[in-house]
């Protein structure tokens, strides 16, 4: 089975990127939910901090068996049943109002739906259409857009809860992510595509025991950990600490938008610093520009124009580390399951964001700061910069070999 002459590797870039912008760009907003939903329900912050956390997890839990159904019968299935999942627990956030039915809808249900339309799925459907030469890059503009919905839900999010209400707006947004059933034509893949030639084809198993007999795969996955930690935290908390510190709620609003925006020139940046560099070595780098832009904010006064300072660099830095990292495992394992190996690493990640949304709201509670975990943040980034250096980033078959094995 042939691909049809109208799926384009652009096209695959631009509908894949839309609906990554659709999928972030809403779950970037859920930090914007957090008090109005918390003080019309009473709950104290640990409540949704969970609920979410438990989405991350959930999430990565999910992503690698997602990633085999992708690597097995295309991304277009995958997506439509994220995006179907995704809708439904945005329709039934409204209805919740407990901690164990806000778990099922924002934390199972979303949870289930960013698997299916998250970078994983999106960005192997990318790698097996595009050229290896053009591979980073290609994943970069796809992350760049994607970056475009983190910046545009945003606003768009909070004037739907300063104009009608928070359960209104997530009804409208759920309508909005709809749209990505539209955008999954796109992404079906014929079977053949998932399927090269070239080579016998490996399977699952063995790739599966090839990579985590791979030292670098686990410190892929390790370093990963330390990226959904920052994000969650961040992203999940960083407007109710604003308001801690007597800034308007706004303030929040537009540095998460800052964030999305200073996204969409990062992530195309790094991978496009992808094709001239180890993409090893940039990871490094930006999680050590991580930690010393978020050492430098926790010392300097917490005001307006810091924030949003510190919002437009950590933008930069934000998903850059999404194609390097796809870029590394592509390198090293080639593109055949690399939605499932990128699956398995991204449970990492998402084990680091269940952890930097919940302890954010339970050291909250317990402390009434977020110092302890601004800290923690900090040195993560610096441990994850010291865990990808040393990653053997080579492809088996340019390991060298003795000369009379050779011939």
């Amino acid at each position: 089975m042939t691909t049809p002459s109208w799926r384009s590797p652009a096209l695959v870039i631009v509908c894949g990127g839309l609906i990554l912008s659709l999928a972030l760009g809403m779950r970037h907003s859920f930090g914007l939910f957090l008090q109005p939903m918390s003080f019309d329900y009473g709950w104290g912050r640990e409540t949704f901090a969970f609920a979410i956390a438990l989405q991350n997890l959930l999430w990565g839990i999910a992503q690698p068996f997602t990633g085999m159904i992708a690597d097995r019968f295309g991304a277009g299935r995958v997506v439509v049943f994220g995006t179907l999942a995704y809708v439904a627990g945005l329709v039934l956030m409204p209805l919740s109002d407990s901690g164990v039915t806000l778990s099922l809808s924002a934390g199972l249900l979303v949870g289930l739906g960013l698997s299916g339309t998250g970078f994983s799925i999106i960005y192997g459907a990318i790698g097996r259409t595009v050229p290896p030469h053009r591979r980073t890059a290609a994943l970069g503009t796809a992350g760049a857009l994607g970056s475009l919905g983190q910046f545009a839900m945003l606003p768009f999010a909070q004037h739907l809860i300063s104009s009608a209400g928070w359960a209104d707006a997530l009804w409208v947004l759920a309508a909005t992510v709809a749209v990505a059933l539209l955008l999954a034509v796109a992404m079906a893949e014929p079977r053949a595509a998932a399927t090269p030639s070239a080579t016998p084809p490996q399977g699952l198993w063995s790739a599966l025991a090839e990579a985590f007999s791979h030292r670098g795969f686990w410190l892929l996955g390790l370093g990963f950990l330390a990226c959904g930690f920052q994000l969650a935290f961040i992203g999940n908390h960083l407007p109710a600490f604003l308001t801690d510190q007597g800034l308007n709620a706004n303030v929040g609003m537009r540095a998460l938008a800052l964030v999305g925006l200073f996204n969409v020139l990062g992530t195309w940046a790094w991978g496009q610093m992808g094709v001239h560099w180890r993409a090893k070595n940039l990871l490094s780098i930006l999680y050590l520009l991580r930690a010393g832009l978020t050492a430098a904010y926790m010392v300097l006064p917490v005001t307006a124009t810091t924030t949003y300072v510190f919002a437009a660099g950590m933008g930069f830095l934000w998903l850059g580390t999404a194609p390097l990292t796809s870029a590394v495992l592509s390198q090293i394992f080639g593109v055949r399951y690399i939605s499932t190996l990128f699956g398995f690493v991204f449970f990492s990640h998402q084990v680091g964001s269940f952890l930097g949304v919940w302890l954010g709201g339970l050291v909250f509670d317990a402390t009434g700061s977020y110092d302890v975990v601004w800290t923690l943040s900090v040195g993560l980034g610096v441990l994850a910069a010291l865990l990808h250096y040393p990653i053997d980033d080579r492809t088996p078959a340019a390991t060298p070999v003795p000369a009379g094995r050779a011939a």
